[in-house]
């Protein structure tokens, strides 16, 4: 197991917020593990720690949302998303972390600066699926949530467009999410990411996990859903930033 006491000292705060976002905003803010524990440890090292906890928070959140997702959005978002970590699986020796990063992060800016010029959009009625359009953003979504964990701002690009009401919306990011990260379980381990070293200090951070899981469910039921979308708005522009700043270090 990971030893340093630096690398939980930013470890823990960050899967405890993921952990706050997956279960109540969509996960947008779930980005943000992976890139602050690589300060510490390789970023592939930082993916491997990162994805049985998110496999624990996906139970754990699919029981608070059970049944309660659109499931039509799941079967176009997730066919897509398969072929991205089919694609993330074949290419992952050749990868530029950075140049991924940069290109998810501009969209994630983008599309919540265009929601918040158009004032209204977010609060009017549900728009009819696209299975062009969700299939794109599911793929994109499973490709990048296999390189880096970070499929929230690509799927959220269309679940928060189609003006789902804010418990619907929030379950079926949660099963889409459980059902990718659990696929993606088959490949990491082909790959060889799991280590005992790697297993033990996921197991070391899962009561952060399953503590931010908790605050998260807590918070959903007692935000109205104007603010909820706001707020889900919000985290989507910050997980861009943050993509962005990585991205461009990851440049430079």
């Amino acid at each position: 197991m990971i030893d340093a006491p630096l690398f939980y000292l930013v470890a823990v705060p960050a899967v405890l917020l993921a952990g706050i976002s997956k279960g109540g905003f969509g996960g947008g803010l779930g980005v943000l593990a992976v890139p602050l524990m690589a300060l510490f440890v390789s970023p592939l090292q930082a993916a491997a720690i990162m994805l049985p906890i998110l496999c624990t928070m996906d139970l754990f959140n699919i029981w608070a949302y059970w049944r309660r997702w659109d499931l039509k959005a799941l079967l176009i978002v997730g066919s897509g998303a398969m072929i991205g970590i089919a694609v993330g699986t074949l290419s992952f020796r050749y990868l530029e972390p950075w140049a991924i990063r940069l290109l998810i992060g501009a969209i994630a800016v983008g599309f919540a600066l265009n929601a918040w010029l158009k004032p209204g959009r977010t609060d009017a009625g549900p728009r009819p699926h696209s299975w062009p359009r969700g299939s794109f953003w599911g793929g994109v979504a499973g490709f990048t949530s296999f390189v880096a964990h970070a499929g929230g701002p690509p799927v959220n690009m269309y679940l928060l467009n189609q003006r789902m009401e804010k418990t619907r919306y929030q379950a079926t990011t949660v099963i889409f999410f459980l059902v990718i990260n659990y696929v993606k379980l088959v490949p990491y381990s082909w790959l060889g990411q799991f280590t005992l070293s790697n297993l033990a200090t996921s197991a070391a951070l899962l009561p952060a996990a399953v503590a931010g899981i908790l605050a998260g469910v807590w918070v959903h039921d007692r935000v109205p859903q104007a603010l909820f979308f706001r707020l889900c708005y919000l985290l989507l522009f910050l997980s861009g930033l943050k993509l962005l700043w990585d991205g461009l270090a990851g440049l430079l």
